[in-house]
């Protein structure tokens, strides 16, 4: 099993990253689209079978791995500017994992199994119930 690993551009918190997805499931919800949760990249993973295998799309929100999205499927698309594109058909629930610095990179990268934090929830008990940004703290100071 493998993993990706992107940015989370513009979002101050996982709380940020949950709302877009309600907001984008509700929007497709009333105009009677499929309810898919997708985000789409320019490069399609070469890897797809590893990926597809129980591999998650892993978050960096403001320089720590936060949290992670099962990914379900990688299908091609094309973009409104005739771009091939590839979406990644991702899982809605948002699973915590612990608290990782990241440094910043450009689109994704793969992030093998091994390397990747553990989920939250199997690691450390009431930690996932903490207020985000007393997690990112203690994750900044090493203490998570």
């Amino acid at each position: 099993m493998t993993n990706l690993i992107k940015l989370c551009v513009g979002a101050e918190s996982v709380e940020d990253l949950t709302g877009w997805i309600a907001e984008r499931l509700a929007d497709k919800r009333r105009r009677g689209l499929s309810e898919e949760q997708m985000h789409v990249t320019r490069m399609t993973p070469k890897r797809q079978e590893a990926l597809l295998d129980g591999g998650s799309l892993y978050w960096v929100i403001k320089g720590i791995i936060q949290c992670r999205q099962r990914i379900l499927e990688l299908r091609p698309v094309t973009g409104e500017d005739g771009i091939p594109r590839c979406a990644i058909v991702l899982d809605p629930e948002v699973v915590l994992v612990e608290p990782r610095p990241r440094g910043p990179f450009q689109g994704w990268r793969y992030l093998e199994d091994k390397d990747a934090p553990a989920d939250l929830a199997a690691t450390a008990e009431g930690v996932a119930e903490m207020p985000a940004d007393m997690r990112r703290e203690l994750a900044e100071m090493g203490l998570l």
